[in-house]
């Protein structure tokens, strides 16, 4: 072989061993800062250090079939709690249930049927829980869902399927277990919420139709973040209202979750690939998302803002921009049980008035 050849050949050689070394010297600190980006992020999400046994309290759970849900009965029932698995789908209930019970032997799980999006099932479902539990310790409001709004969504009833379950449902099934909660005082109410609802409107000409037409083509799904803003104002509200008998309301944010909240939308492939590293950094799982639930559920003595009702996110109090109006928040009420009354079934109207 010519002198020439094998000198090209070695210098080939050297040029690729120095584009791999220079490769990993600028990938290597790239993937260790994503590595010290993602631990101080799992550092700041908060744990519920409280660990007490909650041995014969009941806490009623809903949507605990999956993601939060699931996630938050699982964390109470490793407390010894009495766990109520309120979910639409009973199959998947006792799937969770079985779930569960592989890590935990502890506490009690009762899954009862439940749809946020019939105002006849949670009228049903309440019946149920008062015939059956004597005392109801604690109301996780937990279930939720995002649908894509041109998908124009409705529940049974006919009223706009995000704010229907998310917030309408949780509405009803709190009214209609309020009394119940209080008798069992020391007692609490906790509804999940979302930092989105720093993004929603409280506009009752369009709030159980659909988004405002300002909103139809907002990057953030509009209709899920009014929502999550009707979440926090039933908060206030019902924190006033049971200021005077030892009923603590808490409202929060689990955080960015692996939830499967998303699941009704398809994004094109490209969109999961530039996902992926964010969502290595800042998502959670449903385990971690479920600390501050639960946290709001049995930790003692937790301090309070917004005067009347409290909003945590990582397990300390977090302080929203919006600016909450208490004459919204009394509006809302109203303006729910107006709806409750004109649209529920005729049979749910007639127990009402009854």
């Amino acid at each position: 072989m010519p002198w020439w050849s094998s000198w090209t050949s070695w210098t080939s050689a050297l040029t690729s061993r120095m584009t791999t070394v220079g490769a990993l010297a600028v990938a290597l600190p790239v993937l260790a800062a994503l590595v010290v980006v993602r631990v101080l992020s799992h550092r700041s999400w908060g744990r519920c250090h409280n660990t007490a046994q909650q041995r014969g309290r009941v806490f009623v759970v809903t949507g605990a079939n999956s993601g939060l849900g699931k996630e938050t009965a699982r964390l109470l029932a490793q407390r010894n709690a009495r766990v109520v698995l309120a979910c639409r789908d009973m199959a998947a209930a006792h799937l969770a249930c079985e779930d569960i019970r592989r890590t935990t032997s502890l506490g009690e799980l009762i899954p009862m049927q439940l749809d946020l999006a019939s105002l006849e099932s949670v009228y049903t479902f309440a019946q149920e829980v008062l015939q059956d539990f004597p005392q109801v310790h604690v109301l996780i409001n937990n279930a939720g869902l995002s649908i894509p709004d041109e998908k124009q969504p409705k529940t049974e009833d006919g009223i706009e399927m995000h704010f229907g379950v998310n917030y309408l449902g949780h509405f009803f099934l709190t009214n209609l277990l309020l009394e119940r909660i209080k008798e069992s005082a020391p007692s609490r109410i906790v509804n999940v919420s979302s930092l989105l609802h720093q993004q929603g409107i409280i506009d009752f000409d369009h709030l159980s139709t659909g988004p405002l037409p300002t909103q139809v083509n907002s990057r953030l799904p509009p209709a899920y973040c009014n929502s999550k803003l009707c979440n926090v104002y039933h908060a206030m509200e019902l924190g006033r209202k049971v200021a005077d008998c030892d009923v603590d309301v808490y409202t929060l944010c689990p955080g960015w979750c692996y939830s499967g909240l998303m699941r009704n939308y398809s994004f094109p492939w490209y969109k999961y690939l530039t996902f992926i590293p964010i969502a290595f950094l800042f998502m959670r799982s449903a385990s971690k998302g479920a600390q501050c639930i639960v946290h709001c559920a049995v930790e003692e003595n937790l301090p309070k803002n917004y005067g009347s009702f409290g909003f945590y996110r990582n397990c300390i109090p977090f302080s929203s921009r919006i600016q909450f109006d208490p004459e919204v928040a009394q509006a809302l009420w109203d303006y729910s049980d107006n709806l409750i009354r004109t649209q529920a079934p005729k049979v749910v109207q007639k127990a009402l008035v009854g």
